[in-house]
């Protein structure tokens, strides 16, 4: 097939974007398909619009805003060009962390509690809001955005100003949230409407402090332990939240669900990804590889999924 792969972009997740970009491609041609590779630039729609009307199918290994977010879905919805992964409405939904968490919450799936607030809003009356509803530590960041750009874990006051600025300087709107401590675990989902499956639970064990920007893709940055070591039980019970998630927003093909596992409050969600990375060091190649899955037989699978999805 002659696949093309979006990757790269304009978001700040650009570099991670490259990074997967480059394993898909690597993937899809060790399979034999004919490779277009499109490093993403929306100032130059004319030349996309000729390059994707050649081929059959599109992977997007964008992260981000203008990616992960259902411009680029809709895009291609507009070309009647195949692609895989999430439609418009899922990734739109999944990357508005407070819409997200609201579909969560009407399905029973334990969500942290939160509050939003849009930058025309007055400072004052906003600083004034978070110190009488939230106890420290709590969590500040953008509404849509990935990979814990723009967010502070707040632990005094004196943060809170900086924090609320450095969220409003990557989304128009900020979450304010209770900062849930616990194990960071994760859910991949893969399968096309009806017939989803979760895959093993991983358990991420980050090297610093928090799971930040560099444990999630500097080298040696986090440990990942998988399957995750916690009770038949509760494993089921999280696997169920996954697919939960995935289907509720709409999701299609695959997508990662991330939960914090609270001692006190049992499993909380904290979001869904509808593009999850796929570098080396990324979680969904990891979960696929613990039930037998190498990473060019898990491209090979996406595209049998949409194929089967646009039959």
């Amino acid at each position: 097939m002659k696949v093309a792969v979006l990757y790269g972009g304009t978001s700040k997740e650009r570099e991670v974007s490259l990074s997967t970009g480059k394993g898909m491609i690597q993937a899809l041609e060790q399979l034999d398909h004919d490779v277009m590779a499109i490093d993403f630039d929306p100032n130059q729609m004319e030349q996309l619009w000729k390059q994707l009307m050649q081929v059959d199918l599109v992977l997007i290994g964008l992260h981000g805003k203008q990616g992960e977010d259902g411009t680029v879905q809709g895009m291609l919805e507009l070309m009647g060009v195949p692609y895989v992964g999430s439609g418009v409405l899922a990734s739109s939904l999944a990357m508005d962390k407070s819409k997200a968490k609201q579909v969560f919450a009407m399905h029973d799936i334990p969500v942290a509690r939160s509050q939003s607030f849009h930058y025309k809003e007055s400072r004052e009356d906003m600083i004034h809001s978070i110190k009488a509803t939230f106890t420290k530590p709590f969590v500040i960041k953008p509404n849509q955005e990935g990979s814990t750009l723009g967010l502070t874990i707040v632990e005094s006051d004196e943060q809170i100003a900086d924090a609320v600025q450095m969220a409003f300087t990557h989304d128009s709107d900020i979450i304010v949230e209770d900062y849930v401590s616990g194990r960071e675990l994760t859910v991949s989902v893969l399968g096309n409407k009806g017939d989803e499956q979760a895959l093993p639970i991983i358990e991420i064990v980050p090297k610093s402090k928090y799971y930040d920007y560099e444990s999630k893709y500097a080298e040696g940055g986090s440990e990942h332990i998988v399957p995750a070591e916690i009770s038949e039980e509760l494993t089921e019970t999280i696997q169920h939240y996954a697919n939960q998630a995935h289907r509720a927003l709409g999701c299609e093909t695959y997508s990662r669900v991330d939960f914090i596992l609270s001692e006190v409050h049992g499993p909380v969600i904290l979001e869904v990804n509808t593009l999850p990375g796929m570098t080396p060091t990324s979680l969904y190649p990891d979960a696929a590889g613990a039930v037998g899955i190498s990473y060019t037989e898990m491209v090979q699978l996406f595209i049998d999924l949409s194929l089967e999805k646009y039959s």
